[in-house]
């Protein structure tokens, strides 16, 4: 988040989605089923890849701020290592 690496909040996301900044795209399990549908067409559009992982308050929290249900990482790098965590993650679920 320091880094000015990620994107969070529903506006800023789908902003980072829209100007092929995001490289992927995080939304949690809990968010409503609305907010998924919306992320999971516009990342497809796009083609972004997408994992619905976590609550909002372990996203929040996984970056210093509270309840968020959207992120998107801007930097490929770090895009790449972290879907290669979540991949390894059970909980995880990747759409893309």
């Amino acid at each position: 988040m320091r880094a000015g690496k990620l994107k969070s909040g529903e506006f800023a996301v789908l902003d980072a989605i829209r100007k092929h900044t995001a490289e992927l795209v995080i939304v949690s399990e809990d968010a409503s089923d609305n907010t998924k549908k919306q992320f999971n067409d516009k990342c497809s559009y796009y083609k972004v890849p997408i994992f619905f992982f976590g609550d909002k308050e372990e996203l929040g929290h996984a970056i210093g701020k509270d309840v968020r249900t959207s992120l998107a990482i801007t930097d490929q790098g770090f895009a790449q290592s972290l879907r290669k965590n979540l991949l390894s993650t059970n909980r995880s679920t990747e759409e893309m």
